[in-house]
């Protein structure tokens, strides 16, 4: 059958369908339809239920153009996949709700639903376990939820610590004093910040104590009041270790802890701190443990099949 879809006001065909029209080309090839420009419409061609199920994408995705978002194949593959799994009414909403804008006004939202539990757990608990696959957004989402209660007056400081665990490479064979060794492995989150803040802006907060980014082995006998405290890569901490970090935290802070557990680079045989503290500790009020999938990976839709190969491989 045919089915028409008129072009929304303000949208541009050339961004709708993406560059040499990639976006229709995915469209097209994961939805068995025939996408065609007609005029000021959009001519679908295919099964009644595929065309049913494309229009629904191909409005969503004039939604977000009309609100000047961008869309990448990334949100399309994302789309796609709700629309043919029947659950694309849950996703309609998606993105309406805004964490916090970054120095240049770029708005970040939760590009999945899985993103969307992520930080509405992060606001209504005091201590967040967020656990997933890389690529779900689990650092950049925390570090901007730390933004907005930074600048909504919520905590008077920012404080991001990970673990730098041997991933394969000895630090004893790094250049440089503690720091330089470590840094390389705290990049990710100078970057984050860096993309939130502004690098200048950060860079000052940063000399004047109100976000502090260090190694977990720094976090041994502090106590953190009015702190939103970051644990990332958490799944490479030990089980003291992690017993050491929850104690840490102080009256009005927030804490959350991320981690992949399918990429833990302790040495064999070591029971990963993250895996055993969501265990023990998943039944406590206030604590909320959040288990995103690869449908949450917000990356080159590539890298969600690669994850699932090896998620499948048991060699």
């Amino acid at each position: 059958m045919e089915r028409r879809i008129p072009l929304q006001s303000g949208v541009s065909l050339a961004k709708l369908f993406g560059n040499l029209d990639e976006n229709i080309h995915v469209l097209q090839d994961a939805m068995n339809v025939e996408v065609l420009a007609m005029g000021n419409d959009i001519l679908l061609r295919g099964e009644e239920e595929n065309t049913l199920q494309a229009a629904r994408v191909l409005n969503r995705l004039q939604e977000k153009l009309q609100t000047g978002e961008e869309v990448d194949l990334a949100g399309l593959d994302y789309l796609i996949h709700k629309a043919l799994e029947k659950e694309f009414e849950e996703v309609a909403q998606l993105g309406e709700e805004v964490i916090v804008a970054t120095y240049k006004g770029k708005l970040i939202k939760p590009k999945t639903l899985g993103q969307q539990e992520y930080i509405r757990a992060i606001q209504e608990h005091t201590l967040t376990f967020g656990i997933g696959p890389a690529g779900t957004g689990k650092t950049y989402l925390a570090v901007a939820t730390a933004a907005r209660s930074f600048r909504k007056k919520e905590v008077s400081r920012i404080v991001i610590t990970r673990p730098a665990i041997e991933a394969g490479e000895k630090l004893g064979f790094l250049p440089g004093d503690l720091q330089e060794k470590v840094d390389p492995y705290l990049r990710p989150l100078y970057d984050a910040l860096s993309d939130i803040f502004g690098t200048d802006a950060y860079l000052r907060m940063r000399e004047r104590g109100i976000i502090e980014v260090a190694p977990l082995a720094y976090m041994r006998g502090r106590t953190l009041d009015e702190a939103f405290i970051i644990l990332d890569e958490a799944q490479n901490t030990t089980k003291d270790q992690m017993k050491m970090f929850l104690s840490r935290f102080g009256y009005d802070s927030k804490v959350v802890v991320n981690g992949d557990v399918t990429q833990i680079d302790l040495p064999s045989g070591k029971l990963s701190g993250l895996t055993h503290a969501a265990e023990i500790l998943k039944d406590i009020d206030d604590i909320s443990i959040v288990n995103l999938k690869f449908e949450d990976v917000v990356r080159h839709s590539l890298v969600k099949k690669i994850l699932a190969r090896y998620e499948e491989d048991h060699s």
